[in-house]
């Protein structure tokens, strides 16, 4: 577990996506210049596929996670459990509070 009082916090506002086909993950796209600033400081903590260890929060919940760097987007992208989205009612198109950690 990620000890939050280590870590870098961010806080943004954007919309819940889902990747096309059947089962198809669900994400949130953190903002540009966000992602520019995380990575221009974090890049060489990033593992394999630009994956960068996170915590996340979305309402009352908490998980950690990763967040990866999406090249056609240019920016980090954090996966949305299929739990936290029942428990905090996140659905495709939903606008959330995101709070991460890295």
């Amino acid at each position: 577990m990620l000890n939050v009082n280590q870590g870098i916090s961010y806080h943004f506002r954007a919309d819940a996506w889902r990747t096309d086909g059947k089962g198809g993950w669900h994400f949130v796209s953190l903002p540009n210049t966000m992602s520019d600033e995380i990575r221009s400081g974090l890049k060489w903590q990033e593992e394999g596929w630009g994956r960068l260890k996170a915590r996340a929060q979305i309402g009352q919940s908490q998980w950690d996670t990763a967040i990866w760097f999406d090249t056609k987007r240019k920016t980090y992208i954090l996966p949305l459990k299929a739990n936290i989205r029942k428990l905090e009612g996140v659905e495709n198109g939903s606008t959330i509070d995101v709070t991460i950690w890295v």
